[in-house]
């Protein structure tokens, strides 16, 4: 049988310095020798032989040259873009989108569908990527990864919908469908804690991390990322505020959709859309009633409607943030989702105002400023992750290297 090799043994060393090269090309992009010696530590000579082993693999490529230093121009290395692709995915009951990539996470290709009340997940979820993938002129059976962004709570243990009352059709037995189907790693994560890792990408929470990142949408919903990471809790139900008990609304019971109680019947889509008609607001989508008095409230005095209605709309958020805060005291909460986004600083600064008020907590109260589309942006980060992570495996675990 093989033998577990010694720490120390060249091949071990070879094994983390390829590893480190590739590491570096996936997160930085192209180097050049010069830059990868300085970064890994180790001598051009020996970057010049890791090199050598990650292009014989089909990993590294040349892509190009600097210039501007003395003598010849040196030669930048980057990943090879084919070693791998990936698909992010949005799943809600009026939309599914899908977004292609490689692996040095350039965007091939992207598909919206309309689910047309469709009672098939498993073969929806397949058309789209058939569909993006052909428009990315590549066939789905290469894909390394694929994550899938829904509305709902995950089994912790498996990793499968156990509750998405938006999605009837989008419960257990779908993801082990949609693996046998694909042939490929599904993962279906939570749309809010998505959204919550596409804002500390490239939004208003980049870099931190610790916030609280609330949702407002048709659903309501909470992302806690501590350490960098999104808390989810037991039983996967961790965030799910529109369950939230509070006063003056009905308790919520059983696993019912919250629309006529919690926090869900103060600050959810409906309840939203009800209070802007109220103040002579109206729209498509709450989040189109919300757009039109945050533009109504930066008029000034002359926006006097625009101001009472988000007034009235920042204290009903406040109640559901101002609950977080007092368990989590975060430096920073984030108001994504449709209407966070519309209510923009007008809201924010609203709601920070109240909870400052209601609760000792004193957080930064903030608009999302992520891309368009932060769930399906979210998923197709996960999935790169997990693409390159299988890269990197293919180069052998640093642990155990074959003899």
């Amino acid at each position: 049988m093989p033998l577990r090799q010694k720490p120390g043994t060249p091949s071990l060393l070879r094994e983390l310095n390829d590893r480190a090269a590739l590491e570096l090309l996936l997160a930085e992009g192209p180097l050049t020798r010069a830059q990868l010696s300085e970064r890994t530590g180790v001598s051009k000579v020996t970057v010049s032989q890791m090199l050598a082993r990650l292009e014989e693999r089909a990993l590294v490529m040349i892509a190009g040259e600097q210039a501007g230093g003395r003598g010849p121009n040196a030669a930048l290395y980057s990943v090879i873009p084919s070693s791998a692709y990936v698909a992010g995915l949005y799943v809600d009951f009026d939309l599914v989108s899908v977004a292609i990539a490689d692996v040095a996470g350039n965007q091939v290709a992207e598909v919206s569908m309309d689910p047309h009340g469709a009672d098939d997940p498993i073969g929806l979820v397949r058309e789209a990527i058939g569909e993006a993938c052909a428009n990315a002129g590549i066939s789905s059976e290469t894909l390394s990864a694929v994550v899938i962004g829904s509305p709902g709570v995950l089994d912790p243990r498996t990793g499968a919908p156990r509750l998405a009352v938006n999605l009837p059709t989008w419960q257990e037995g779908v993801l082990d469908g949609l693996r046998e189907v694909l042939h490929t790693p599904v993962l279906i994560e939570n749309d809010v804690n998505l959204a919550a890792m596409a804002e500390r990408a490239g939004g208003t929470a980049a870099g931190l991390d610790d916030f609280a990142f609330v949702w407002l949408g048709t659903g309501l919903g909470l992302a806690s990322v501590i350490g960098g990471q999104v808390r989810k809790g037991t039983g996967g139900a961790a965030g799910e505020i529109g369950w939230m008990p509070v006063h003056g609304a009905p308790l919520p019971v059983g696993n019912e959709h919250p629309g006529k109680a919690g926090l869900q019947a103060l600050a959810g889509g409906l309840a939203v859309q009800a209070l802007a008609a109220q103040h002579g607001f109206g729209g498509a989508t709450p989040a189109d009633a919300v757009a039109a008095a945050a533009a109504d409230a930066a008029r000034g005095p002359i926006g006097a409607a625009g101001a009472a209605f988000l007034d009235d709309l920042a204290h009903r958020v406040s109640i559901g943030v101002a609950a977080v805060c007092v368990v989590l005291d975060p430096g920073l909460v984030v108001l994504g989702g449709p209407v966070g986004k519309a209510g923009g600083g007008e809201l924010a600064t609203r709601v920070a105002a109240e909870v400052s008020r209601i609760c000792l907590a004193r957080p930064t109260v903030a608009a999302t400023t992520a891309a368009d589309e932060p769930v399906l942006r979210g998923a197709l980060q996960a999935a790169l992750a997990q693409a390159r992570a299988g890269l990197l495996g293919s180069l052998g675990s640093p642990s155990e290297i074959p003899a």
